[in-house]
C-alpha cells in the first residue's frame, strides 16, 4: 500500500510541476473585491470570482482575515458552509457558493487584510488566492473647527489661525485655502495628531501668514479649512473677515462731509464773506429807496 501511495504522490507532484511550467491551469481567480474603506457600523460586502475548467470541480472556498480563517464553503461536506469565530468579523450572510460574504456590523477590529482562497478537486487540488486590505473609518461627529481668527485685518497684519478636526479613525487630513486657493506650504505649520483613549484621533493644522493687498482684491478675506478621510468623508468650514481698507474708505467719506459742514458754519462768522441769504434784506431796502427817488425826480 505504501509504494502505491508514494507512486500517487509522485504523479501528483509531476503533474503540478508540468502545470506550473507550461502555464496550464484549470482554475483561475478572476476578481477579488474588498472595500478599501468602510464606515463604522456599516456593512462590508466581500466578493470573490473564479473560473473552473469544464473538467474540474470546486473543492473549497475559504475566507481569511489577517491569516485566520473565518468562513469556508466545502460543497461535499455534511455542513457545506461554516463560520469560525474571530474578533471583529461577524458574517451576516453568504452566497450559496461562498463567493460573497457580508460582514455586519463593522467595528474597529474589522479592519485588516482579507484573503480569498479557492481550491479545485483532486488529484491536483489547484489553488488560487488573492488579498486586499480594509480600513474601518470612524467618521467625525462634526466638521473642522477654526479658531484664532479676527473680524477685521489690515495690510501687514499677521493671520494666525488653527483648524482642528473632529475625532475620527483613521486620522483626518486637513488643508487650508485662502480665497479659494490652496495655502502656500510656507504658511502652514506641521500637522499634529492626538490619539485618545478610545483609539480615535484628532488632527490640527495651523495657518500663519501676513496680509497683503492681493488678499482683498476680490472683497473680504476668506479662509477655508477642508477635512477629508479618503473618499468617504469631505467637510469644510469657512470664515470671511473684513479688511481695514473698507473701513478707511468710510472714514474718509465722513471727513469729506464734515469739511463741507465746517465751510457752511464758517460763512456766518465775523470777517468772512457774507452768505447770500444775509444780503436779501439789504437788497430789498435798496430797491425801495431807488423807486422812491425815481418817483420824486420825475414828478
Amino acid at each position: 500500500m505504501a509504494p502505491a501511495l508514494a507512486h500517487a504522490r509522485l504523479l501528483i507532484t509531476v503533474a503540478m510541476l508540468l502545470t506550473r511550467e507550461y502555464g496550464v491551469t484549470s482554475l483561475e481567480l478572476l476578481e477579488l473585491r474588498v472595500p478599501a474603506h468602510v464606515a463604522l457600523g456599516a456593512r462590508a460586502q466581500l466578493s470573490c470570482r473564479w473560473a473552473l475548467s469544464a473538467a474540474d470541480v470546486l473543492y473549497s472556498v475559504k475566507w481569511y482575515k489577517d491569516g485566520k480563517e473565518f468562513f469556508r464553503h466545502v460543497p461535499r461536506d455534511s455542513e457545506p458552509r461554516r463560520k469560525f469565530p474571530l474578533p471583529g468579523v461577524d458574517v451576516e450572510k453568504s452566497s450559496p457558493n461562498g463567493a460573497n460574504v457580508t460582514l455586519y456590523p463593522a467595528v474597529l477590529e474589522t479592519g485588516g487584510r482579507y484573503r480569498c482562497e479557492v481550491s479545485g478537486e483532486r488529484p491536483l487540488f489547484p489553488t488560487v488566492s488573492d488579498h486586499a486590505d480594509m480600513v474601518i473609518v470612524a467618521l467625525p461627529d462634526h466638521g473642522p473647527t477654526i479658531t484664532g481668527s479676527r473680524l477685521r485685518y489690515q495690510i501687514g497684519d499677521r493671520v494666525q489661525v488653527n483648524c482642528t478636526s473632529g475625532r475620527s479613525r483613521p486620522a483626518t487630513r486637513l488643508a487650508w485655502y485662502i480665497n479659494g486657493e490652496p495655502a502656500p506650504s510656507l504658511a502652514l505649520l506641521p500637522q499634529t495628531h492626538e490619539v485618545h483613549e478610545d483609539g480615535l484621533e484628532t488632527t490640527s493644522l495651523a495657518l500663519d501668514f501676513k496680509v497683503k493687498p492681493k488678499h482683498f482684491r476680490k472683497g473680504d478675506l476668506k479662509l477655508k479649512c477642508l477635512a477629508t478621510i479618503a473618499t468617504v468623508y469631505w467637510r469644510s468650514n469657512e470664515e470671511s473677515v473684513q479688511g481695514e481698507r473698507l473701513k478707511g474708505y468710510s472714514r474718509s467719506r465722513e471727513l469729506t462731509e464734515g469739511s463741507r459742514a465746517d465751510r457752511v458754519q464758517s460763512a456766518g462768522k465775523p470777517g468772512s464773506a457774507a452768505a447770500p441769504h444775509a444780503l436779501a434784506p439789504l437788497l430789498l431796502i435798496t430797491s425801495v429807496l431807488l423807486h422812491a427817488a425815481y418817483d420824486i425826480f420825475y414828478s
